[in-house]
């Protein structure tokens, strides 16, 4: 990395130079960014994992730009045109943009109309147009008259003299910048429906004729309209006004209005905007918009997916698990506190009494069997009605709880649950993941790819690279926050871990298999293909309950055993003595065990764990349940209030689950009382909430929602107290005025 890189990244983010380097150097040196922001705070003086991501891609932006540049000096230098004007200008393109306006004039072009222009030798002709000079054009022209080059007459000469000029002004750095500027202030997007596709394209009808200010369009609505132009609904265009552009470069190239050459020139701008110019600088512009709305989307998808894998776990407990359906039955299964398949079957409680009779018996064996104190549901299809069963054991010390199981049907068809279940079929499958993502959202849901959990904006319309990185960046950092349990952490859970990758993974629940449960964190130094590095990245982790070392089952990084040794040691502790003692912990001096090596930010990193090892970042779980007697869109009705759980959010708004199998939708305006920019300042993926129904469309399936506080109505008498109150109020601050100035 060069210093103009630190020094670029450091201004645009607002750190030093040193942390920009020192940072780069980690990632350099193959450090991972959850490694980096946890166990290497003194090196980047306390950068966080986004910081640290941020500096990641920006370094890597910066480096591609550097190799294109290269390309371009190369193509340039072949070409036997490079001099040390253009060498200044490459090296000091900041952007791709600016880059390529330098070289489109150096680029290979196909068999434009500037070129076959200059093959019958134009090229003084157009030279002596830009000069303007006041000599007549035709007798100038007349000049390149050749009939054997395919000229014959001094208007031909001119037309391709135009050519040359047209494309010569096209490609001009300058102008692109000004054309692109102004496009990306005052250009607009304009939609409109394709004739004849009017009732296909319903769902687009906000767009069948709609207009606005490029930087004034959202990501979704972006989205929106770009989807309906590929489904060959709309018809989508970047426009502006040819005022807003055309003046400013025709001042730039036409110096004298009266002279002949000079109109040559207006018609040459004139053609260069129309055919060359804006043509190319709105399918730029295009791919500008496409780019920032896939950002935006990515970025919510991506903030949605960290708060469901975050979601609440419930913990080890053993349940029962059921994914319901009516003609098919619900297939149910037993899963022990470990999330282990113990039996299954299918249950039939929606087929006439003799189904329902045949269910409760075979629910209450289970719970009577395997001691369940917790019945997980599938929200999907049958859901409401088979909660409403399994209310009707009333079983007091009996926990009923809704899962949402977006994404189990896919889990279930997956080479991974093949891999688990190999003698099951997918119906028992997606019970038993209904149940362990109760029990653990986080490890369960890695199993899944991101995208088909439900939570996204257009997730499949914007650039799929970029969104699986981000996914993969969101993934990694909540698997490492919450960290894993070695000796049961699955290999796709284990994929995701500082260090090691799915090779690796797979190599460590093969010695898991052979050697039994791991002893201590020490001994994945054992595991095949597992080196000092890998080590160092992974280790601090993953945890291990009763490992032989105390901090094995805490986020305390081996390389630092020593340290807490040596602090036990001082406080006449063993290290088994010291770790959860939260009184001795708060008595320690941190300042006496800083070196250049380990600062305050790492020893009071130590302290918390010493305090509570392993904590669980994750909030505690809630129990929810929805309203009763609520089970289908008809059911609502306006001004009703019901418990709900937000399961995805969009720039505008949150959709809520209120137990009707269609969610609403909470428009940005309804969330709060106070006005507010962006849904995750008030709700998270599922959170719970109170919601109030005010509008119901059961043709379309539309319900709308709001979460301001409930209005309640002011009494006549209460006006008139209310009244009066402010008028004593009133009276008594005048009267104290009066006073006052006496």
């Amino acid at each position: 990395m060069t210093i103009s890189h630190a020094f670029i990244v450091s201004n645009e983010l607002s750190i030093t130079e040193g942390q920009v380097r020192s940072t780069v150097e980690l990632l350099d040196d193959g450090a991972t960014v959850p490694f980096i922001s946890r166990y290497r705070k003194e090196m980047t003086r306390g950068l966080d994992e986004v910081q640290i991501t941020q500096i990641r891609d920006r370094v890597q932006q910066l480096r591609d730009l550097d190799k294109r540049k290269e390309a371009v000096l190369k193509s340039i230098e072949d070409q036997g045109k490079l001099n040390d004007e253009l060498v200044k200008q490459i090296h000091q393109a900041s952007t791709l943009s600016v880059l390529e306006d330098i070289y489109l004039p150096y680029k290979p072009k196909r068999r434009t109309r500037a070129l076959i222009a200059r093959e019958k030798g134009l090229q003084g002709l157009a030279d002596w147009l830009l000069e303007q000079s006041q000599e007549d054009s035709d007798i100038a022209a007349a000049a390149f008259i050749d009939i054997e080059k395919g000229v014959a007459t001094a208007e031909e000469a001119l037309a391709g003299a135009r050519d040359i000029l047209a494309e010569y002004i096209a490609e001009q750095a300058e102008v692109r910048a000004l054309a692109r500027e102004t496009l990306l202030k005052k250009g607009r997007f304009v939609s409109r429906v394709v004739p004849g596709k009017e009732e296909e394209a319903l769902k687009y009808k906000d767009y069948f004729e709609w207009k606005e200010l490029l930087k004034d369009a959202p990501s979704h609505r972006v989205l929106a309209m770009r989807r309906g132009e590929k489904e060959g609904m709309l018809y989508l265009d970047v426009t502006i006004d040819k005022e807003e552009v055309l003046p400013q470069i025709e001042r730039l190239y036409v110096k004298q209005k009266h002279v002949s050459s000079s109109h040559h020139v207006a018609l040459a701008v004139q053609d260069s905007y129309k055919r060359l110019l804006m043509p190319a600088i709105e399918t730029e512009i295009r791919v500008i918009s496409r780019k920032e709305a896939d950002a935006e989307a990515i970025r919510v998808f991506a903030d949605n997916v960290r708060q469901l894998l975050l979601t609440a776990p419930l913990g080890q407990k053993p349940m029962i698990a059921i994914d319901p359906g009516f003609r098919t039955g619900c297939k149910t299964v037993v899963l022990d506190a470990q999330g282990n398949l113990i039996e299954h079957t299918a249950i039939f409680p929606h087929t006439g009494e003799r189904g329902a009779a045949e269910a409760e018996k075979q629910l209450r064996e289970w719970i009577r069997k395997y001691t369940v104190d917790i019945i997980a549901v599938g929200n999907g299809t049958a859901g409401r009605e088979t909660e409403e069963f399994v209310r009707q054991l009333r079983i007091d010390r009996l926990q009923l709880i809704t899962v949402n199981e977006s994404g189990a049907s896919i889990y279930s068809a997956s080479e991974v649950a093949r891999e688990e279940f190999p003698n099951e079929d997918v119906t028992v499958r997606g019970a038993v993941s209904i149940g362990r993502r109760l029990m653990d959202p986080l490890a369960e849901l890695v199993k899944i790819d991101p995208k088909s959990i439900g939570v996204g904006q257009y997730q499949h319309d914007v650039d799929q690279r970029l969104l699986q990185s981000a996914l993969d960046d969101t993934v990694i950092s909540c698997v490492n926050a919450v960290g894993v349990e070695l000796n049961t952490a699955s290999k796709q859970i284990l994929s995701y871990i500082s260090g090691l990758g799915p090779a690796l993974a797979q190599q460590i629940v093969n010695y898991r298999k052979e050697n039994g449960p791991f002893k201590s964190r020490r001994e994945l130094k054992k595991v095949p293909r597992l080196g000092e590095k890998a080590f160092e990245q992974a280790a601090g982790f993953l945890r291990i309950r009763q490992g032989e070392h105390p901090l094995d089952a805490s986020a305390v990084h081996p390389e630092r055993y020593a340290l807490v040794e040596q602090i036990a040691s001082d406080l006449s502790l063993s290290v088994g003595e010291l770790v959860g003692n939260q009184q001795v912990v708060n008595q320690i001096d941190l300042q006496k065990y800083v070196t250049p090596e380990v600062g305050l930010p790492t020893l009071q990193d130590i302290l918390k764990e010493l305090s509570k090892p392993g904590l669980d970042p994750r909030e505690e779980f809630e129990v929810f349940s929805f309203a009763e007697g609520i089970h289908t869109i008809a059911d609502l009705k306006i001004g009703m209030r019901l418990p709900g759980v937000v399961t995805n959010i969009t720039n505008f708004g949150a959709f809520v689950d209120v137990g009707v199998h269609q969610d609403g939708l909470v428009h940005l305006s309804q969330l709060a009382d106070r006005f507010i920019q962006d849904p995750h300042q008030v709700v998270k993926v599922q959170q719970r909430v109170v919601v109030e129904v005010i509008e119901v469309d059961e043709r379309r399936k539309r319900i709308s929602l709001s979460m301001k506080s409930e209005k309640k109505p002011v009494s006549k008498g209460a006006k008139t107290r209310k009244k009066r109150d402010s008028d004593a109020d009133l009276a008594t601050k005048m009267a104290a005025l009066v006073d006052k100035f006496r």
